[in-house]
């Protein structure tokens, strides 16, 4: 029993009442109404006296034998009580009600232990879990919800297709085991924390934390259900320690002052491989939807084994498990999970029945360019495409040597469109180097724009690739009158894309620098229901009332604020949208940015 603060009295009851049922205990309830009052104190004092004076008459008082006695003689008052003030809260006093009501008894029976008809009555009350009907188990499963979504964060629907949920970057709950200790409020809390705690989880992927987990699963059955996501990384070193820290009583290796140890670091000899990843997923997750793999990042770092025995069989007679419950894959440190176009066919043969591929490397590569170039040729099945091979988000002076060697080879913006032109695609999104050419060749492999499905499309621009006599003309960032012109060109390719792309509703282009003196002046385009923000020009306008007569901009701004000059004689710029996200940014503004000008954050 709990009693709040405000003295009323609540009764939680959460399994079985411990005590005799036939013997409730009487408890004072303080929650039920008070008895009805006049509406004024006058009329009552006023009522109270014409009974009064009715009781002492003689006429209506049965009792009096005889005639009524003289009337004595009013005595004056010799002390008079002074007027309440009119400040006062209550000019009135009003006296409390204290009748008391059990809260066993039934509604308007009187506390008279002394009749026999009131002590009969008890003995056939029910208790108070029936009467009172506040177990904590009988709440909807909508209230439940609704508190538990309070405490850890509402949940994604793992079937969800939308568009702009990146799965690369979905997180467990960072408070799993302080949370964990609310499944023993009641039975019902039990089951949902546990679909909560559980939904998300991540391995080691070495073959003594695979074998630990199939134990503790195995024991625990009914949890295996509740796995919807589950993570397993790939450790890409392990400690070796030495026989200084060896010959030590401590089992840990000694820090020094500057937090290094006397520990090395040898490549790990217990990974598992693949194939056993994947059998253990299959046995013992039912429900798994969403599967990440974290491939790891360090120098030379050792490529994941895809199978048990990696000479013994040949290749063509090897069977990957089958996990038909993967909807979507993610492969963070994809170089070291995926580094041809035979790696890439090995795991897809494990998930049949696989929708959306996120792909996201560490570091920028020519080696990565080309295995993509090699599985965006070949056909696929996906509805969602999220690939991410540059991702440092930086400026640059000049195209990087990694990437003269692919332009040399191949135009990878040609590979993206083939991909990105797949009957079944719905969704893709681009982050690395991209120029007009990628529209160009999407438009070009669309026979039919009645049976294009493609409804979004997200690029965040590296750099635009293009053709330069000098190096120093191959750079990016808002300075640079090269890469706006290119980047002018990529929207313009992009509108024009939408007159045979019907179906596609969003459209974001975007460059960003995070070493950008001014943020909000990133340059970026976006269309999203019939609505346009970002950078402009007479041309892209014309374009857009061609190919889309109902969309329109949402602001078309001259300038990009006001415009001076310092002590030094260079020009400074003060933006109107100091810490804001621009509207509207006109492309030729950024000439006035060429030429070592100053920029002030201030007005």
């Amino acid at each position: 029993m709990t009693v709040p603060s405000n003295g009323s009295v609540m009764m939680f009851l959460d399994g079985d009442h411990s005590g005799d049922s036939s013997a409730p205990p009487l408890t004072i309830d303080t929650r039920l109404p008070r008895a009805e009052r006049a509406q004024s104190i006058h009329e009552d004092e006023g009522q109270a006296t014409v009974e009064l004076a009715s009781i002492m008459t003689t006429a209506s008082n049965p009792v009096s034998p005889g005639p009524s006695s003289p009337p004595l003689d009013q005595v004056m008052p010799d002390f008079v009580p002074p007027t309440r003030p009119s400040s006062t809260p209550f000019p009135q006093p009003e006296p409390r009600n204290t009748d008391l009501r059990c809260i066993s008894c039934p509604t308007g029976t009187m506390m008279n232990m002394d009749e026999p008809e009131l002590a009969g009555q008890l003995g056939q009350v029910p208790p108070p879990r029936e009467i009172m009907g506040m177990n904590l188990n009988g709440f909807p499963a909508e209230i439940h919800e609704c508190i538990l979504d309070h405490l850890f964060g509402f949940r994604v629907s793992t079937a969800s297709k939308s568009s702009i949920m990146r799965w690369g970057t979905a997180l467990r709950h960072p408070r799993r085991k302080e949370l964990s200790e609310l499944s023993l409020v009641s039975s019902a809390w039990r089951v949902l924390i546990q679909e909560r705690l559980y939904r998300h989880i991540k391995l080691k992927a070495t073959v003594e934390s695979l074998r630990e987990s199939f134990v503790y699963f195995s024991a625990h059955p009914h949890l295996r259900p509740y796995i919807k996501h589950i993570e397993i990384w790939f450790p890409v070193f392990q400690p070796k320690y030495g026989p200084l820290a060896l010959s030590t009583a401590n089992t840990l290796p000694t820090v020094t002052a500057d937090g290094l140890t006397n520990a090395s670091y040898i490549l790990p000899v217990d990974n598992c491989s693949l194939e056993e990843a994947f059998y253990f997923v299959a046995e013992a997750f039912p429900e798994v939807c969403v599967m990440t793999l974290e491939g790891g990042e360090r120098k030379k770092a050792p490529k994941v084994r895809h199978w048990i025995r990696e000479a013994d069989h040949d290749p063509r007679l090897r069977i990957m498990p089958k996990i038909d419950s993967i909807r979507t894959l993610i492969c963070k440190g994809q170089w070291n999970l995926i580094r041809g176009e035979e790696d890439f066919e090995t795991i897809a043969s494990a998930l049949p029945n696989l929708q959306e591929w996120h792909g996201s490397y560490s570091k920028p590569k020519s080696k990565s360019y080309f295995t993509m170039a090699e599985i965006l040729a070949r056909p696929m099945r996906l509805s969602t495409l999220n690939l991410c091979i540059e991702g440092d988000y930086r400026r640059e002076l000049a195209f990087p040597p990694y990437f003269l060697k692919v332009s040399n080879r191949l135009h990878f913006c040609s590979k993206l469109a083939q991909a990105a032109a797949s009957p079944s695609l719905e969704h893709i999104s681009y982050t690395g180097r991209v120029c007009k050419q990628f529209f160009i060749d999407l438009m070009a492999r669309q026979r039919d724009p009645r049976q294009a499905r493609l409804k979004s499309i997200d690029l965040t621009v590296k750099n635009c690739c293009r053709q330069v006599t000098d190096w120093n003309e191959s750079g990016s960032g808002i300075t640079d009158m090269n890469f706006i012109n290119s980047f002018e060109a990529l929207v313009l390719a992009g509108i024009r894309a939408l007159g045979k792309l019907k179906a596609v509703e969003y459209l974001r282009i975007r460059y960003v620098d995070l070493d950008s003196p001014v943020p909000p002046l990133n340059p970026y385009f976006i269309l999203r229901n019939g609505w346009c923000s970002g950078v402009w020009s007479d041309a892209i306008i014309s374009e857009l009332n061609r190919v889309r007569p109902t969309t329109r901009f949402e602001d078309l701004a001259e300038s990009f604020g006001e415009i001076g000059y310092n002590k030094d004689g260079r020009m400074t710029i003060s933006p109107d949208f100091p810490k804001s996200k621009a509207l509207s940014l006109k492309l030729s503004n950024y000439a006035l940015l060429s030429g070592g000008i100053s920029i002030s954050q201030g007005g």
